[in-house]
């Protein structure tokens, strides 16, 4: 045989063999990933979340999964009881009967019920009618009346864009820029207000990166009063954007200031009599469109930073400077509009009241104000004396912090609240306590570890406590108001999970940048981990600072992707670096002023360090990924750091601060200040400006019709590594926002694509379609 021929033979032989040894992946392996992905992971979970259902005396129903279906169980704190809370076979029969159907005693065709007050009756909906069940007799009769009952339920409640008054007789509601109320029961509507007009409206609900059309209100007890304001951003500057169509397109406008901007949304406090109405003029100058929260002034769920005395004569409330440095504490009164001034409270970097929810009370009985400070660095309760502006006592202290202010007890001097770091441990995980007024009495009321989920019941008497851990599964109790236990509700069980492979990430303590530090995270590995192969690593980033990368600190079957991600061939790490918060006010401003740093340094040396403890982890193959603020942080870890990350996915990010609404970076960042040279201290976080350092392979993706973070943050990005001569990859949606909705599974199915192939140099199964399921305990609803 010719030499030349056999050596061919040899050499494609050779080539032959080395590409069947080659990293393939295939539709069998995304399916795997794919099965760890929560719409799979959840169904085999069983006696998990307990969503109470409120009944008169604090009683409360829940529905359980189990490995069968659903169990529904009633609670009567009073009795100390637990139990079914009806027979579910005879229930199955008589709907059955009913509707001509067959249905099973776990798979009963409905989610949600409601019960009668005496709890011998269920009002359901099966087959698209609705029925009235006799827990009796177990006899079900047509309930024609619940549509229109439930309808009024939710409007009572201030459904859709409406807000109910305490009563439940009234809801108020925007029209043509002023307020309005219309009467449940008679249908009447009567306009409070007359001078609303387009930018200058009244509850109005803007803050440029949010809005809704509910009015932001806050009635007074009696439903007599609403306290609001009128919006006025008639000379603020417009965001835009454009859909993608056949034919003309559609402009989008709306008011979104930026930072720097000479005019950004004012608000002019009011409160409106209902009865005969008229609206008083709190007499105050405008403030800035600023809570203590956020610029979203109902970002707890109603019109923040305002509190109604209990006979509704006078009104606290709180102002916020425009770079939230300074907080005044004023009461107006409700009669007059006229308005003392209390006391202020001034920080160097920026105030927050805590996590979630507003920490500070006024007690006007006793003229004393409950205050939320981080002064000696740490989150806690000050107690104040209202009529002179004057700290009575500290009333918690210590290296912990407090979070959310949940009950306030007057008549026993008694505040319950959430706190974080006091118990040994991880610092997020967050109990529940109480304690005196005076600072005495502080008493543990969760017991057990883990990160505790708190439900007060609506009496205020008991609540219910679900405890957990990333590694440990929940115990949900239920306790009275002295931390006893009542019962045990739930212990979530999941056996079967773990059954089918599922391994629960790896909680990891680690040393931030300054050596000193200690950062927490979760590890996700491999559930096929073969510890003597080299796997690329990949960082999940959210750096904050108004958040962290990890988020929950609970349980959950699956965060993200992340262990799908690390089922292709990946280990993939979620780490809360230096400057978030819910720990010391020192921590969450290591990087005030430098939001840029993205909590980068801890990130890279945290990495670094887990490559040292674990063998398996290849750290020359470092990839890093996140949304939103995770997307600004991903991008300027590929231009900072660009010989350590070597794949990255930006999505939606905030490129450029200076593009972005003006609360966020006026508060982490400053106030805009420009230079003498022109340049603002702005320009030396904003991440196009160091593009040219591009080194890896970068994905870019951005939804076209982002009202939260407009996509030209992104098009600034391209366009200086297109100037620069750089290579990028790029995802668009054309008419998705920011989370991009249905097609947040196509993202990530391209996500775990460029991982495959540029990080572990693999090839992929073409056009792989996740698709998400439901819970087959859930079929018959």
């Amino acid at each position: 045989m010719n030499k030349y021929l056999l050596s061919v033979t040899a050499m494609a032989f050779v080539w032959t063999a080395n590409a069947q040894q080659s990293n393939t992946l295939t539709d069998k392996d995304y399916a795997h990933a794919e099965s760890f992905l929560s719409y799979n992971t959840e169904q085999l979970v069983d006696h998990g979340r307990v969503s109470p259902n409120w009944l008169p005396g604090d009683k409360f129903w829940y529905r359980v999964l189990t490995p069968q279906g659903s169990e529904f169980i009633l609670v009567d704190p009073v009795k100390k009881t637990r139990g079914q809370a009806f027979d579910q076979q005879k229930l199955a029969v008589a709907i059955s009967t009913a509707t001509g159907k067959t249905y099973e005693a776990n798979k009963l065709p409905f989610r949600t019920f409601s019960f009668s007050d005496d709890l011998r009756s269920i009002s359901i909906s099966a087959d698209g009618k609705s029925w009235k069940c006799d827990l009796q007799s177990y006899q079900c009769t047509p309930d024609n009346a619940m549509v229109g009952q439930s309808a009024a339920h939710s409007r009572r409640r201030g459904g859709g864009d409406e807000v109910a008054s305490p009563d439940g007789s009234l809801v108020a509601y925007i029209k043509d820029y002023n307020l309005w109320v219309r009467n449940i029961k008679t249908g009447k509507e009567t306009q409070l207000t007359a001078d609303g007009i387009k930018d200058f409206g009244y509850a109005t609900d803007n803050a440029g990166w949010k809005s809704s059309d509910g009015p932001i209100v806050r009635w007074s007890p009696d439903s007599k009063k609403i306290a609001t304001f009128k919006q006025d951003q008639r000379n603020v500057g417009d965001m835009y954007l454009v859909s993608t169509n056949v034919g003309h397109p559609t402009l989008k406008s709306w008011k979104y200031p930026l930072p720097g901007d000479k005019e950004i949304a004012m608000i002019t406090r009011v409160i409106i009599n209902v009865d005969e109405p008229k609206v008083i003029n709190i007499q105050v100058a405008p403030d800035p469109h600023r809570a203590t929260l956020s610029d979203d002034i109902a970002s707890s769920g109603t019109f923040d930073d305002v509190d109604w005395t209990t006979d509704a004569s006078k009104l606290a409330f709180v102002s916020t400077s425009r770079d939230h440095k300074q907080e005044k504490f004023r009461i107006a009164d409700a009669a007059t509009g006229t308005v003392k001034e209390v006391f202020e409270e001034t920080v160097a970097t920026q105030y927050e009241s805590g996590q979630g929810t507003i920490n500070w009370r006024y007690l006007a009985k006793t003229n004393e104000i409950i205050w939320f400070s981080e002064r000696d660095n740490w989150g806690h309760l000050y107690l104040y004396d209202a009529l002179t502006g004057k700290v009575k006592n500290q009333i918690t202290k210590g290296d912990w912090a407090v979070t959310e202010l949940l009950k306030v007890d007057e008549k026993n001097r008694l505040i319950y609240f959430l706190a974080d770091g006091r118990e040994p441990g991880n610092p997020y995980f967050s109990h529940l306590y109480k304690v005196g007024f005076n600072g005495k009495g502080l008493t543990l009321l969760s017991p057990g570890e883990g990160n505790h989920q708190i439900t007060l019941s609506p009496g205020e008497n008991y609540f219910i406590d679900s405890y957990s851990k990333a590694d440990v599964p929940p115990v949900t109790v239920l306790r009275d108001l002295n931390g006893k236990l009542i019962s045990t509700l739930e212990k979530t069980d999941i056996s079967r999970l773990q059954a089918s492979g599922w391994k629960a990430p790896i909680p990891v303590t680690l040393k931030a940048h300054d050596g000193q530090t200690d950062i927490y995270g979760l590890m996700y590995v491999p559930t096929q981990l073969d510890p003597n192969k080299k796997y690329p690593i990949i960082n999940n980033i959210y750096p904050g600072p108004q958040g962290g990368s990890v988020g929950s600190w609970s349980f959950a079957s699956a965060h993200g992707d992340c262990q799908a991600l690390a089922e292709l061939g990946f280990v993939v790490v979620q780490i809360e670096g230096t400057s978030n918060p819910l720990r010391s006010k020192s921590y969450h401003d290591m990087n005030y002023g430098h939001m840029s740093e993205n909590t980068l340094p801890d990130q890279v040396t945290a990495m670094q360090q887990l490559a040292q403890k674990y063998p398996y982890i290849d750290i020359n193959k470092a990839g890093i990924w996140g949304h939103s603020g995770g997307g600004f942080a991903t991008a300027a870890a590929m231009f900072r750091f660009p010989d350590f990350f070597k794949v990255g996915i930006s999505e939606s990010g905030n490129h450029d601060n200076r593009n972005y609404e003006d609360d966020w970076g006026e508060r982490y960042i400053g106030l805009l200040i420009p230079q003498a040279d022109g340049v603002s201290n702005y320009e030396a976080q904003a991440n196009q400006n160091y593009a040219k350092n591009l080194k890896g392979k970068l994905m870019l993706a951005h939804g076209l019709m982002d009202d939260n973070v407009p996509p030209y943050n992104t098009l600034l990005v391209i366009e200086a590594l297109e100037k620069a001569n750089k290579d990028y990859d790029l995802v668009v949606f054309p008419n998705n926002a920011h989370g991009y909705g249905q097609n947040s599974y196509y993202m990530m199915r391209r996500r775990w694509d460029y991982f495959v192939k540029n990080l572990a140099g693999a090839e992929t199964p073409k056009e792989y379609i996740l698709k998400s399921k439901t819970d087959p305990r859930n079929s018959a609803q």
